[in-house]
């Protein structure tokens, strides 16, 4: 028997596929083999076979599935390549089999699915998942599509699994609209499934290329009781676009969704929104015979975007002083020479104070306001430190307005804080912070300085059409607040209202029942439609005619009439809920829906209504919302796409935060 020597063969060239690195090239008399380094199996090694039986062959290797799959790079020696190129660039070649880690031996499941979820320690490859995987972190992080094309990119992704292949730029967008649909048609079904209503929230965005964007999001409270939210459209407007053209852009995001009939209350970042645009929405509605179309809460302006708006027009007020007391505080700033003569003024007329000076950030009015708090503190101060600009100095006048205006600036940031930090900003939470600014902005309208009695009576005029079309949904959600009901409004607009107050609480106790009734025939039409109808009733005889269907009905009819007490007049009758600061209000009404069926349908939608629509992180940035770069540059379906899906996707991980890195999302695909 001939025995023939097989050995291994020394390639002639460089083997790029990244295959080889599981395979090695032998030669047997006259034909070439490629050995799988796993099982041993051999397939063709010729060059002219290609390599897609070898992966083939990976891909079904069982005895590779054992193999830890971060060990698997180093199972083939390869020769050491001094060129820079995407293969080597991240790595030393010249590590050899010395430095070779034994591949850690996992159990490996037989009857594992594609669809399970995919297990860190397994070898198991799918490049179908992968590429979805990529287009949700993509979506999740604001990572720009073309990050695909970088080379650092690319080098990191071979040398983390040699087996995917990179997909180019348009792939990857194609990956995040497949995406987009599949989450959008969830969102669809829930909310078409959704038992309470909808409120939506429309604000504007910018863009460093000075576009406008309307960003439009669906408030609900859910049925398992929760406050929750979703983008729904993000909508970049053309040059050509007017304020009057805003319904149109509401409107179609409403049909889109076939929403309309389900929407509870529309809130506008602007407060300063025309009539119009919420008339027509009305008409648009009431063309859809929604069973709540009475319009009583339907149009809300973003209690934060008004602070904002006032409290701009008090820096605009003081804009010189403001200007003064930055470029004094520039100065002092300006060497270590002259901080130290600074300090030296304030310990000598007597100032304790451990802040120190501070520049602003002007797009951000919080930072002006700290500013000015320091600055005022140092007054003396400066009034004393020699060789300031005669231009920077400040009469004892401006530094009266700069207290007074502070001060107002103080209270705006408290409550704009309370706004924004809150987690779950049910509606409830407005109504004793905006009366607590009227009541302010009263008292500072009485003040004997003229040029402040000028600046809070143009803020109490602008609080005043804010406060005309607000002031009747804010008053509803304090009252379904089970702590304070009617006592809370007959507290403050006995402050705020003075003799007249009686007449002003009527408007709101009349204001609510009218809601009340409302929900009252609404649940009784949603009664009828479910009824079983009377022809499946068991008759009174075998086979036949029922005559009683008649007094069906006229039970039913008098039934109603009957009842002695409603559930508003019942809820309001009972003693208030004793305040403490683990009340949870939806919860509250989730327990005691049985106790109020109506009412708490009405608490439901009320409470879902967003009063502000300012997030966190933008509450005191006084451009507005601003688009990030990655995004401006997009077409605007795919822009939408985005911006949407990473809102979906990010609610689905439990973590909102948009500065968060820490997504725990399931990785698999979906089959469809």
């Amino acid at each position: 028997m001939e025995v023939v020597d097989e050995t291994v063969m020394k390639k002639p060239k460089r083997l790029t596929s990244v295959v080889w690195n599981h395979f090695e090239r032998v030669r047997k008399a006259d034909i070439c083999y490629a050995v799988c380094v796993h099982c041993n199996k051999k397939l063709s090694g010729s060059s002219n076979s290609g390599t897609t039986h070898l992966r083939n062959h990976l891909m079904r290797c069982l005895k590779r599935f054992n193999y830890d799959v971060s060990q698997l790079l180093s199972a083939k020696k390869r020769k050491k390549d001094n060129t820079l190129t995407i293969a080597n660039i991240s790595y030393d070649e010249g590590q050899r089999k010395e430095d070779f880690i034994k591949p850690t031996i996992v159990k490996y499941e037989p009857d594992q699915r594609k669809e399970e979820v995919f297990n860190l320690q397994s070898s198991w490859f799918d490049q179908e998942r992968s590429r979805l995987d990529l287009a949700r972190m993509i979506i999740l992080h604001d990572y720009p599509l073309a990050m695909v094309e970088h080379v650092g990119f690319k080098v990191f992704v071979k040398n983390l699994q040699p087996l995917f292949d990179v997909v180019p730029n348009n792939t990857v967008e194609f990956s995040c609209m497949e995406i987009y649909g599949k989450e959008r048609q969830k969102v669809h079904d829930m909310l078409s499934k959704l038992q309470g209503r909808i409120n939506l929230a429309v604000e504007m965005w910018s863009s460093t290329e000075n576009s406008n964007h309307v960003c439009m999001t669906a408030h609900y409270v859910g049925d398992d009781w929760k406050l929750q939210k979703k983008i729904l459209n993000f909508v970049t407007l053309d040059s050509s676009h007017t304020d009057d053209m805003l319904s149109e852009v509401v409107i179609k995001c409403l049909i889109d969704w076939e929403i309309e009939s389900k929407l509870f209350a529309v809130t506008f970042d602007d407060f300063s929104t025309t009539d119009d645009i919420v008339l027509r929405i009305k008409e648009q509605i009431s063309e859809n015979k929604s069973r709540l179309s009475n319009g009583q809460l339907l149009d809300v302006r973003s209690a934060a975007h008004f602070l904002n708006s006032v409290a701009q027009d008090a820096m605009e007020a003081l804009r010189v002083v403001i200007q003064k007391i930055r470029g004094s505080v520039r100065y002092v700033k300006s060497s270590q020479s002259i901080q130290g003569k600074f300090q030296e003024m304030a310990q000598q007329t007597g100032i304790n104070s451990q802040k120190s000076l501070v520049l602003d950030f002007p797009i951000r009015w919080n930072s002006t306001y700290v500013m000015l708090e320091t600055a005022i503190e140092y007054r003396n101060a400066f009034c004393q430190l020699p060789d300031l600009d005669l231009d920077l100095a400040l009469s004892d006048e401006e530094w009266e307005w700069a207290g007074s205006i502070t001060g107002y600036l103080k209270l705006f940031i408290e409550i704009i804080s309370v706004f924004s930090s809150n987690k779950c900003p049910t509606a409830n939470i407005y109504f004793p912070e905006i009366c607590h600014v009227h009541i302010q902005l009263i008292e500072w309208c009485k003040s004997p300085n003229s040029f402040l009695s000028s600046l809070a009576a143009r803020m109490k005029a602008k609080f005043d059409k804010y406060w005309s079309k607000c002031s009747l949904s804010l008053a509803v959600a304090a009252i379904l607040d089970p702590r304070f009901k009617m006592k809370l409004v007959e507290y403050y607009y006995s402050q705020i209202y003075g003799s007249t107050a009686l007449e002003r609480i009527k408007e709101v106790s009349d204001g609510l029942k009218e809601l009340f009734n409302t929900y009252s025939i609404c649940s009784t039409l949603i009664d009828q439609d479910s009824a079983l109808p009377l022809s499946s009733l068991p008759n009174s005889s075998n086979g036949g005619i029922d005559r009683l269907k008649g007094f069906d009905k006229f039970l039913h009819e008098t039934s109603q009439s009957q009842s002695t007490i409603s559930d508003l007049e019942k809820y309001l009758d009972e003693p208030v809920f004793p305040r403490n600061c683990d009340f949870n209000i939806l919860n509250w009404w989730r327990v005691h829906t049985p106790r109020y069926p109506i009412l708490s349908m009405m608490a439901r939608d009320v409470l879902g209504t967003p009063m502000s629509t300012v997030s966190q992180e933008s509450a005191f940035n006084a451009g507005g919302r601003m688009l990030v770069s990655s995004r401006s540059s997009l077409a605007p379906d795919t822009r939408q796409a985005l911006i949407c899906t990473q809102d979906w996707l990010r609610i689905q991980s439990d973590d909102p935060s948009p500065s968060s890195s820490h997504y725990a999302l399931p990785l698999y695909i979906e089959k469809s």
